[in-house]
């Protein structure tokens, strides 16, 4: 089937030659048009070390010889500084600032990445914080849900303020988790009563005002007997953010090279369960070719489900290439 590649958003290391010359071929050979930016290939959301401004130009003048249209993704809660030395990054709390002074924050952040042509910022975080986690610390944007929903609010309308598409994150609620899924396949004790009514309330206000919603990697024991990543969970994805909350927007994975995947599953068992589950793009694969060929082989029993969701992938970019 024509247009899967639009499923797959890949990585690109623009401090590594070897991964912008592995992405420049993605575009000549496969047709890739969206790529995750990063400054290192190691796995974590810490800030390491961050590119050159120079360096992220170079890769966008080779890939703008390619393609007039491409679309950039990029964790920026905090800044495009947390990924480019040059850029600018906010190292205070969210918490506890008055609304005025965190839009001017927010509008900071979103305008440079529209001034860099980047296409979409994977934020706001909207999880809550119930289990102090070392992932979640200076990452969220309330102490309660009011608090969180009101700030996200006004980070959200910042995005649309300057034409940069946003991500809610990470569903169903990190914060409900114990431990962090880039190490390991951590899970949730939480009742179904405090997901519900805790953890899920933010992305119900929010949902629709917002395109994307990332999908974490977690196992919630309340939602699922035997061990299953959110990420690959039928009952998280279809029964309860497209059914339960009739959420019709994209729904994207996060990063795929977590270890809460990578040590227990193959990509191509992750690719079918992510899709199969009721997911739309898949962020920062392995092998992003061996992935189009995974993707390929089960959507040959399932077309009019795959290109359904090619349409909704290329009304989005279609959206945000309007607005820019």
């Amino acid at each position: 089937m024509t247009g899967l590649h639009n499923l797959i958003i890949p990585r690109v290391n623009i401090n590594s030659k070897e991964s912008i010359l592995h992405s420049i071929e993605l575009v000549k050979e496969h047709d890739f048009d969206s790529f995750i930016i990063f400054s290192s290939d190691i796995v974590k959301f810490d800030k390491v070390e961050p590119f050159k401004i120079e360096n992220f130009h170079y890769f966008m003048e080779q890939i703008s010889k390619l393609k007039k249209n491409h679309y950039l993704y990029i964790d920026a809660e905090r800044g495009f500084g947390h990924r480019c030395e040059d850029g600018f990054l906010y190292d205070k709390s969210f918490i506890g600032h008055d609304s005025l002074e965190l839009k001017l924050v927010f509008d900071r952040i979103n305008h440079e990445l529209k001034i860099n042509k980047i296409f979409c910022n994977l934020a706001p975080v909207v999880d809550i914080d119930n289990n102090s986690e070392n992932i979640l610390k200076n990452r969220t944007l309330g102490k309660d849900i009011n608090e969180i929903i009101k700030n996200a609010e006004i980070f959200l309308k910042s995005c649309f303020d300057n034409n940069i598409a946003a991500c809610l994150k990470h569903f169903p609620g990190h914060g409900a988790i114990n431990g962090d899924t880039h190490d390991f396949l951590a899970s949730s004790n939480s009742p179904i009563d405090e997901i519900l009514e805790q953890h899920i309330k933010p992305f119900e206000k929010l949902a629709a005002q917002c395109d994307l919603i990332m999908i974490n990697h977690g196992w919630y024991k309340a939602l699922d007997n035997e061990p299953t990543p959110a990420s690959m969970s039928f009952n998280i994805i279809t029964n309860l953010l497209k059914n339960k909350m009739s959420y019709n927007g994209l729904i994207m994975i996060d990063s795929v090279r977590m270890k809460a995947l990578t040590n227990n599953y193959l990509e191509e068992e992750i690719v079918n369960g992510f899709f199969l589950a009721g997911g739309d793009l898949f962020l920062d694969p392995i092998n992003p070719i061996q992935c189009l060929e995974y993707i390929d082989k089960i959507s040959q029993k399932k077309l009019e489900y795959f290109q359904s969701k090619i349409k909704k992938v290329l009304n989005f970019k279609s959206k945000f290439r309007l607005y820019g």
